[in-house]
């Protein structure tokens, strides 16, 4: 499994997770097979660190939202910038890429979207 659908996994998690509230692992679980989560364990740290620092990273990106806030956004536009902000923070891959990733999501599974999280990633 490749990184790039790995990260697409760790989204579904959060959007999940941000529409029923339920345990991250339970999510993990749900959303991984047992080979996924052995293979990538990095993608179960953002899928973690974004769901455990959701709050912090809320404060942090409303303020970059111009005129906006974060609980307007859909839920799939929260969750990629939920995981961009984790990734972000666990600091393993450059800004660009993480950038790249969030729009490459965006354009997969949001409208226009891929502009906003393109403006508000590049601005973290």
């Amino acid at each position: 499994m490749s990184r790039q659908s790995n990260r697409e996994k760790a989204v579904f998690c959060i959007y999940q997770g941000l529409l029923v509230q339920r345990d991250t692992e339970e999510l993990i679980e749900d959303n991984l097979t047992e080979e996924e989560r052995t293979e990538d364990p990095y993608i179960l740290r953002v899928i973690r660190q974004a769901n455990d620092g959701k709050e912090r990273y809320i404060a942090m990106l409303d303020p970059l939202l111009d005129d906006w806030s974060f609980h307007r956004l859909g839920y799939v536009e929260q969750a990629i910038l939920l995981c961009g902000c984790a990734e972000s923070e666990i600091g393993e891959v450059a800004m660009p890429v993480i950038i790249d990733e969030c729009v490459r999501i965006a354009k997969l599974y949001g409208d226009d979207s891929y502009r906003l999280i393109n403006g508000v990633m590049d601005r973290i």
